[in-house]
């Protein structure tokens, strides 16, 4: 099969070429920018475009189908030559439907935790030695690629955003892939720009819940309202909630205690702790018994960019984290005083997405970051102009974050002032963003 893809460079779509590949399809792509680590994969398994930039003579009528990505415009000269063509034309969430339709579909959906939850799944599947196909939204210890499709894997877990699917299909990706088992770890408003009101994200949620079949399985948080909400009105018979576990901290490490013993975990905080029980939960349902659940999860280190620790001394560590929306950063805070109480906690968030960098929704962050002992927030003047919003005043950001105490910086050379001066002693520093603070070497901030 013939395989072309439209903005192969992204982070789903360039794993989804690879396992594509390796599966023994003809592929090739176009992209006007292609990073790292997309680049090195690519060209490591020899499908990296020789040059970027887009080119219609590549979209032949030998081709058996586009895959279409996001990052594409509407009238990409590639994606208009396709439809000249006649060729069939993909999102990545529809192609991924296409080649699972016989496997038991597991979707983890979220605001918050997808990515964990997917993580925590596939980590305990690889030690039980199962056989899965799977796609997950970060690079995880022991997996080289992000995508993995096979033709005898019985069973496939998801990552199920609830973004829009591409440039041509504006419905969230999660409604295609039609679970068996669908998960849903919380729901907080986010994408603001495509979701104008909380009303209007919150039903897709229930859309999502619905598409579970009557022999299928919703498993909720039932300490989120608003999941709470959704899951009462969904269609599906069977649900079933998780909560926190029991556990313990000690010596700033957190064990489970389930069955009378006491299983120590690699991450923590309530978030993380509730991420585990919604994978237990999965992972019961496909055979997996408790006991070797959380054997297995001991040793989960966490995906990349999720709560990673950067830097650890005797009286010092540091972590960066994803988080973005209001209710991550509160979270992420939350899970580190809790680890740390004895430290004095530096945090330093980026306003990076396009939600969050809008003054109107800014107002949900309102809170979010009264757990730091000294919050921070970062914003890039470069950052606004590419999304063609206007100039945000540091007294709007306090004023929104309802948190007098918080530093704003609009330059990334007052970051690094203050880290080089700051008394790093009997601290813990976290870095929030799904940006990069304008290239700041984060770990050299701290030597």
């Amino acid at each position: 099969m013939n395989v072309h893809f439209i903005a192969i460079g992204g982070s789903t779509m360039h794993n989804l070429a690879i396992a594509l590949h390796l599966k023994g399809y003809n592929v090739s792509g176009s992209d006007d920018e292609i990073f790292e680590p997309a680049k090195s994969r690519l060209q490591k398994y020899g499908i990296l475009p020789d040059s970027v930039g887009w080119f219609p003579e590549k979209i032949t009528s030998q081709l058996d189908a586009i895959i279409l990505g996001m990052h594409a415009r509407i009238d990409n000269p590639e994606l208009v030559k396709a439809k000249e063509l006649g060729i069939k034309i993909y999102s990545f969430p529809e192609f991924l439907y296409e080649q699972s339709q016989n496997k038991k579909r597991i979707v983890i959906g979220g605001s918050h935790g997808k990515t964990s939850i997917t993580s925590m799944i596939l980590h305990v599947f690889n030690e039980q030695n199962l056989s899965f196909d799977y796609m997950v939204g970060a690079q995880l210890e022991g997996f080289e690629v992000m995508v993995k499709l096979s033709e005898d894997a019985p069973i496939i877990v998801l990552e199920g955003d609830e973004y829009l699917t591409s440039p041509i299909d504006r419905r969230p990706k999660f409604l295609l892939y039609k679970p068996d088992i669908a998960v849903i770890s919380g729901i907080a408003w986010d994408h603001f720009n495509v979701f104008p009101t909380f009303e209007v994200y919150k039903e897709q949620f229930l859309k999502f819940a619905n598409l579970v079949p009557d022999d299928g399985v919703l498993i909720y948080c039932d300490l989120d309202e608003n999941v709470l909400e959704v899951a009462y009105k969904s269609t599906c018979p069977m649900k079933i909630p998780y909560g926190l576990p029991i556990f313990e901290i000690h010596e700033n490490r957190t064990f489970i205690k389930y069955d009378g013993k006491k299983y120590p975990l690699s991450v923590f905080g309530n978030h993380n702790l509730m991420n585990i029980e919604a994978a237990r939960n999965v992972c019961r349902l496909v055979g997996i018994s408790d006991h070797d659940f959380y054997s297995s999860i001991s040793n989960f280190g966490g995906a990349s960019k999720r709560m990673e620790k950067i830097m650890e001394k005797a009286d010092m560590v540091a972590f960066k984290d994803f988080a973005h929306s209001p209710s991550k950063v509160q979270a992420t805070i939350e899970a580190v005083k809790q680890q740390y109480p004895d430290k004095e906690l530096v945090a330093l968030f980026e306003l990076h997405t396009y939600s969050s960098l809008n003054a109107d929704f800014l107002e949900q962050y309102r809170g979010a970051m009264d757990c730091a002992n000294v919050p921070m927030v970062y914003f890039d003047h470069h950052a606004l102009a590419i999304k063609k919003l206007p100039m945000l005043e540091p007294e709007v950001i306090q004023e929104k974050f309802n948190n007098p105490k918080i530093l704003v910086i609009n330059d990334k050379n007052n970051i690094i002032e203050y880290f080089i001066k700051v008394d790093k002693r009997n601290k813990v520093f976290l870095f929030m963003s799904s940006g990069n603070f304008g290239g700041i070497d984060l770990v050299g901030l701290l030597k």
